[in-house]
């Protein structure tokens, strides 16, 4: 899901995102994963920490899910997802179109 966001990241960075992921794998295990991507992956990721983004820690098995989200400049929540599989992430062309429809809202509203 990674590579795909990699793909689109022009697109993204056209309408003003960045993205910026984060896993609780070591430095070395992320550092393979991020190799090929150019934006930054956080790693060692904490259950304070998830708690403080408002991901979804699974108690059972006791690591962070799929804990996705679009913020504001200012940092206010606009979209999230969780998923306690593969299935339900964000889909990176999905996203872009949420972010060009979100944009198109906030100008038509200054208008």
């Amino acid at each position: 899901m990674l590579s795909g966001y990699e793909e689109r990241r022009e697109a993204f960075a056209e309408l003003g995102v960045s993205i910026v992921a984060a896993t609780v794998d070591s430095e070395e295990e992320t550092a393979r994963v991020a190799e090929p991507l150019g934006f930054p992956v956080g790693y060692g990721v904490t259950r304070a920490e998830g708690d403080a983004i408002g991901a979804w820690w699974e108690e059972r098995r006791d690591h962070i899910q799929p804990s996705e989200f679009v913020l504001s400049r200012s940092g206010k929540v606009m979209m999230s997802t969780y998923s306690n599989s593969p299935v339900g992430r964000m889909d990176p062309e999905e996203t872009l179109t949420l972010i060009r429809f979100l944009n198109e809202m906030r100008a038509k509203s200054k208008a």
